[in-house]
């Protein structure tokens, strides 16, 4: 059985606005996720004895250098990926961090609100970590998108193209 015409002309212009925004996702992922990373990455580049002690606190090996590692991380890597320049390998460092903060600074916060089912008020998607990683892997797996620097390096180097016989 076939759909009407009509039907048949309404999924097609509904597919066919889909894909005219299609860009729109990844970009507004980035450009979320670039805000949040950038202020983050900039306070902790303010207080680093702040940041060091915190990580000491919570038994991070090489407090000093991962603090380091991870404010910069933060700040350069949120320009990056509003960019959209070597957003996939970005991306994933920023996953590593956030589980990293999922399994220390977090932890009790994930599990307690993991664990407390059908409270709006302990809603586990109010763990920002773990609101960060989701959209950092998704980005990871998806990509940037087409308004992107890395678009635009992919096509100048001609890579991803299909070669035609």
């Amino acid at each position: 059985m076939t759909a009407p015409a009509p039907v048949k002309r309404a999924a097609d212009l509904a597919l066919r606005l889909a894909s005219a925004v299609a860009f729109l996702p990844p970009l507004l992922t980035r450009f979320f996720l670039g805000h949040a990373f950038y202020f983050t990455g900039r306070g902790k580049l303010q207080n680093p004895e702040g940041v060091v002690q915190f990580f000491t606190t919570l038994g991070i090996p090489a407090p000093a250098l991962n603090a380091a590692f991870v404010s910069r991380l933060e700040y350069y890597g949120a320009m990056l990926l509003v960019a959209g320049l070597a957003t996939r390998p970005v991306a994933a460092m920023l996953a590593v961090s956030m589980l990293v903060a999922l399994l220390t600074a977090d932890r009790d916060d994930f599990i307690e609100k993991f664990l407390a089912r059908g409270d709006s008020q302990q809603d586990i998607t109010t763990v920002a970590p773990l609101v960060l990683l989701l959209g950092l892997v998704w980005l990871t797996i998806y990509g940037p998108g087409l308004l992107s620097l890395d678009a635009i390096v992919k096509k100048a180097l001609g890579l991803g193209e299909r070669k035609t016989k």
